[in-house]
């Protein structure tokens, strides 16, 4: 078995908030995340509860989604594990893996590099898909026929793309201003052309919406997007994920939010609605 090393735990709305850390097979290093365990989960006799797993966006880390969102306390009174890996890989000594902010540390983008070096340790769909979800399940009480997973920009659009290519793991989603087409955008154009080459087929199978247009499905999807969205015009691409899914008959219910921006604030704003949605499809 996997050995967790707890970092810190905190009492948390009479749960428990922890922060561990573990040798990865996977990455090839160690990595970090964090875990909410609600009340139900943390007496003599926890019970099995319903996990989402939230992926962060650029920049972020397994502390980010904990600290900002305000998600435990509505987590408690739904009795929902969440679980926060972190965006990339740390201390591999790529050289220039901390150069851009947009790409490698803190901007994994939730795939399997193809391109050296950063094949060697940037495997993060793997990581999460196999090894943390099978670490979660293994050493905490979730339940592993209601696992849900959400995020936020970057996280966003793993969350939809990790949904859409493995139904039978992710039994909910949702996302705020995710980066839903990011063939069609500099933030994917940087990113796919460093992890994955310049081969654009290799790209589809990590654009939410080619990959929806290709006839992959996920469980109904809700979306949240502030109209003040600094990066809205150019690197989210909220109209074409509406358009491609009506057109394939995905489910999909877009909230669109006048005056709200990028950052946690809207998305603390609208968390309540995003584990209600969870804990309806998980129950």
């Amino acid at each position: 078995m996997t050995v967790l090393t707890t970092r810190s735990s905190h009492r948390c709305f009479d749960g428990q908030q922890i922060y561990l850390e573990h040798e990865s097979t996977v990455i090839g290093l160690a990595m970090r995340f964090s875990v909410f365990l609600p009340p139900v989960c943390t007496g003599e006799k926890p019970e099995k509860r319903p996990v989402l797993f939230y992926l962060a966006g650029l920049t972020c880390n397994e502390e980010t989604f904990m600290i900002k969102a305000g998600a435990q306390r509505l987590a408690a009174e739904l009795g929902l594990i969440l679980v926060s890996p972190d965006t990339s890989p740390r201390g591999a000594n790529i050289d220039g893996d901390n150069s851009h902010w947009d790409f490698g540390v803190g901007a994994g983008f939730y795939l399997d590099a193809t391109e050296a070096p950063w094949s060697k340790h940037y495997r993060m769909e793997s990581y999460i898909t196999s090894e943390l979800l099978t670490l979660v399940l293994a050493q905490f009480p979730a339940d592993a026929r209601r696992v849900g997973i959400f995020g936020h920009s970057m996280g966003g659009h793993g969350a939809i793309t990790l949904a859409l290519k493995h139904p039978d793991k992710f039994h909910s989603v949702s996302a705020f201003a995710p980066i839903a087409a990011p063939m069609d955008c500099p933030w994917g154009h940087k990113a796919f052309a460093g992890y994955l080459g310049d081969d654009r087929s290799a790209w589809a199978a990590h654009d939410s919406c080619a990959l929806i247009a290709a006839g992959k499905r996920c469980p109904p999807l809700l979306v949240d997007q502030g109209l003040a969205d600094q990066f809205l015009a150019e690197q989210l691409s909220t109209d074409k994920l509406e358009s491609t899914c009506q057109a394939a008959g995905q489910s999909l219910q877009l909230r669109r939010h006048a005056g709200y921006d990028h950052g946690y604030y809207f998305i603390s704003s609208f968390m309540a609605d995003h584990l209600a949605h969870h804990a309806k499809h998980l129950v």
